[in-house]
C-alpha cells in the first residue's frame, strides 16, 4: 500500500466541474493500492499518515503530526501509484490491486481514519478527478507499508 503524503496549505478535490472535498491546513494523501494489500496495511499506512511528524513545531522542526496538531485530512484513491515503471516507456499495472478488491480497502481506510475525530475529505473511488492543492514547503514524501 503506497500513501503519497503531501503537506498542504489547502487542497480539494472536485469531480465533474463540483467540489467533493476541501481541506485547510493538513495533508492531502493519495492512496495506491497493490495486489498483496489488505486492512493490516491499510490500518500501519493509516498509523503512519495521522503520526508522521511532518508539521513545524516552535524552532519550525518537523516534529509534529497531523493528530498532534489536528490539522485536516483528505484521502484520495489513485491506483497509478501502484503501476510499475523499470522497464521501457509505458507505465505497466499488472501489480495494482484490481478495482473490485481495491475500492472496499479504500472505503475501510476511510472509515477507519473517521474514527480519529480530524475533519476528514475523500475523492470518489474509480473517478475521474481534478485535484488542486497549494504544498506547504514543498513537503512531499511516498510511505509504503
Amino acid at each position: 500500500m503506497i500513501g503519497l503524503l503531501q503537506r498542504v496549505s489547502w487542497a480539494r478535490v472536485s469531480i465533474a466541474g463540483e467540489t467533493r472535498a476541501q481541506i485547510d491546513k493538513g495533508l492531502l494523501v493519495l492512496v495506491g493500492l497493490e495486489k498483496d494489500d489488505d486492512e493490516g496495511k491499510a490500518d500501519r499506512l493509516l498509523h503512519k499518515l495521522l503520526n508522521y511528524r511532518v508539521f513545524g513545531d516552535e524552532q519550525g522542526r518537523m516534529n509534529l503530526s497531523l493528530l498532534d496538531i489536528k490539522a485536516d485530512l483528505l484521502l484520495v484513491s489513485q491506483f497509478t501509484l501502484a503501476a510499475t515503471t523499470d522497464k521501457g516507456l509505458r507505465p505497466g499495472f499488472s501489480s495494482a490491486m484490481p478495482p473490485e478488491q481495491a475500492q472496499p480497502l479504500y472505503d475501510y481506510l476511510v472509515a477507519q481514519a473517521g474514527k480519529h475525530g480530524l475533519r476528514l475529505g475523500t475523492g470518489e473511488f474509480g473517478a475521474d478527478m481534478k485535484v488542486a492543492l497549494e504544498n506547504d514547503g514543498p513537503v512531499t514524501f511516498s510511505l509504503r507499508v
